[in-house]
């Protein structure tokens, strides 16, 4: 966590300026297009990460749809995973998010700014809605992030249950998903170093309505789970060859 709390102490000036810009460029959007919002937070994201000495290797942007919209199901590991999505990200997307830890002062903001779905973990009936909102907003040409995971728990690599319902709005919407594999982007906030990290994003070949309209949500989400944990096993051994992260992997090798 020595990171986080770096980045906030000594980014103070920084994120209220940002916070304040973001705030504005939402209050205006007869000024502020999608693509000049989604501009903004790759400049916010580009500092954090210059700041928290953070960064993204990404693979597989050929895959992304170059038209239309699409839902990205991806491993969650930590406070990172949308950032480095977006960071590596060319068109506008955004994310949806748990509501609760959407409200922290300049998550707030950027949530804001991206024009994020937030949904009510507690509040069957505002996700039905929210979801619903979900559906119509990829139809028009959206672009999300969604982690069907639902949370992380320092889980690492390793990747949890993935919920089912996560996976009714793409069938709903008849629209292609962009399984994307993150590999190591935990690294850099779970533990008390400053020290260089490297998180890479995967955009995997994305699963088209014809290839799963015949299978329930329970069958998509394995599916999609397999074909992640499959590319982060890839992705592992990239990191091991290139060295990335190696002040911390080199020692759990030795040890």
């Amino acid at each position: 966590m020595l990171r986080f709390y770096y980045l906030i102490v000594f980014s103070i000036p920084l994120i209220l300026y940002y916070a304040a810009l973001a705030t504005y460029y939402s209050n205006h959007e007869d000024k502020y297009d999608e693509a000049a919002c989604y501009k903004l937070a790759k400049r916010i994201i580009k500092s954090l990460k210059r700041r928290g000495n953070i960064r993204t290797v990404s693979y597989g942007g050929e895959n992304v749809p170059k038209e239309g919209g699409y839902i990205m199901y991806a491993n969650h590991q930590g406070k990172f995973d949308a950032l480095g999505i977006m960071a590596e990200h060319e068109k506008p997307c955004t994310v949806i998010m748990d509501a609760e830890r959407s409200r922290v002062f300049f998550t707030n903001q950027v949530v804001r700014l991206v024009k994020g779905i937030r949904l009510e973990r507690h509040d069957f009936k505002q996700q039905v809605e929210v979801l619903k909102q979900l559906t119509d907003e990829v139809k028009n040409g959206r672009r999300f992030i969604y982690f069907p995971e639902g949370k992380y728990e320092r889980n690492g690599n390793k990747l949890q249950d993935f919920r089912a319902g996560a996976f009714k709005c793409a069938k709903n919407a008849k629209c292609p998903i962009v399984p994307v594999a993150i590999c190591d982007s935990y690294v850099g906030f779970d533990f008390n170093s400053l020290r260089r990290v490297t998180a890479q994003i995967c955009f995997l070949e994305p699963i088209y309505f014809e290839d799963y309209s015949s299978m329930t949500t329970q069958e998509i989400s394995v599916m999609v789970k397999e074909r992640i944990e499959k590319k982060i096993e890839e992705l592992e051994k990239i990191r091991d060859e290139k060295k990335y992260n190696n002040w911390y992997f080199g020692k759990r090798r030795e040890a």
